[in-house]
């Protein structure tokens, strides 16, 4: 009788590390990132470490509240977005947890990540402007945009959108707030339209003349650059683009990034997929499929297109130093009058 309940006892222990191995092979994803290329990312992670992906899409915000809602019953163990502004968001919310990773501090530069979040990617935003209407030498630099030489040549996004946040506190961290300010007071004053629409409504505006300039990130342009559609190739034809501030601090790149929640119930596999990123061949996907540069130096893209960009020098500033002044950015948007 009593081998038989020790038996008994054995079987159910077997059972239920059992259940739990078939548990750690899962990970579940909340993702704000909606590329269809990203797919394939995932997918070859399922093929290189048999872990099952669970992906929750939606907006920033809506995740964000998720999570939060959830508190510790959530089933989530990686939150992976754009943005540095939109990663703080979470972090200063307590929803990430500290990752320590050998393997992720060797490949991520240091400028590129935090205690609690990576950068996989990167995307700079540019200037571009039409080729027949503003002269290359005008716009050479963020702070250009704001000359009254370009009164009326100006198209931009919503101010209160976290690519041109961003970019508000970078010029916040090498021009100080008050000159940020001025600048987007500048800029405001230079509006051919009120602000609407995404990058690619900027691009093809520049492109038909409805505005001579704007700021856009490096892959709307690539897209442009790679598609087959006539009006595309028409558009691409209009335009020219610009790498900001390369006699000064550089051009303001952003970052994809990603962090391991604070109530991960499979952390282990959390942090493997996040290293899993940080790999040469997940870069490739970053790189090829969506048009970001890789992060890691010795990932090598096979995109022509985004090759043909050229090289440029980076504004070097730490992701946590921009995001810091991600709210300082949108009060001074706001007494500027960009909406």
């Amino acid at each position: 009788m009593h081998r038989t309940f020790m038996l008994a006892i054995a079987v159910c222990a077997w059972l239920a590390a059992g259940s739990a191995r078939a548990q750690d092979n899962v990970l579940n994803l909340y993702s704000a990132r909606h590329y269809q290329t990203d797919e394939a990312l995932y997918a070859n992670f399922t093929k290189l470490t048999g872990i099952k992906i669970n992906r929750l899409e939606g907006r920033e915000d809506e995740l964000v509240e998720r999570i939060r809602n959830e508190g510790s019953a959530s089933p989530a163990d990686i939150l992976i977005t754009v943005d540095a502004s939109r990663l703080e968001v979470a972090d200063k919310l307590g929803l990430f947890q500290p990752v320590k990773s050998t393997l992720l501090e060797e490949r991520v530069p240091a400028n590129l990540r935090t205690p609690n979040w990576y950068s996989f990617s990167t995307r700079a935003r540019v200037i571009v402007h039409n080729k027949a209407n503003v002269k290359r030498e005008l716009v050479q630099n963020y702070e250009d945009l704001a000359s009254p030489s370009l009164k009326g040549q100006v198209c931009m996004r919503s101010g209160s959108h976290p690519y041109n946040l961003s970019l508000g506190a970078a010029l916040i961290a090498h021009d100080g707030e008050a000159k940020a300010e001025a600048w987007a007071r500048g800029l405001v004053a230079n509006f051919a339209r009120a602000p609407k629409g995404g990058d690619t409504d900027q691009l093809r505006a520049v492109a038909a003349g409805e505005c001579g300039v704007t700021v856009s990130n490096s892959y709307y342009l690539v897209r442009l650059l790679r598609s087959t559609k006539p009006a595309d190739q028409e558009a691409v034809k209009a335009l020219a683009v610009v790498w900001p501030n390369q006699a000064s601090w550089g051009t303001h790149v952003n970052v994809s990034g990603a962090g391991v929640l604070k109530h991960a119930p499979h952390k282990d596999a959390a942090v493997k997929f996040l290293e899993y990123l940080a790999s040469d061949e997940a870069q490739a996907y970053f790189a090829n499929g969506n048009n970001e540069w890789p992060v890691v130096k010795s990932a090598v893209a096979s995109n022509p297109e985004l090759r043909s960009l050229g090289d440029f020098k980076r504004d070097a500033l730490p992701m946590a130093d921009l995001a810091k002044n991600i709210a300082a950015a949108q009060r001074a948007y706001d007494r500027a009058g960009w909406k």
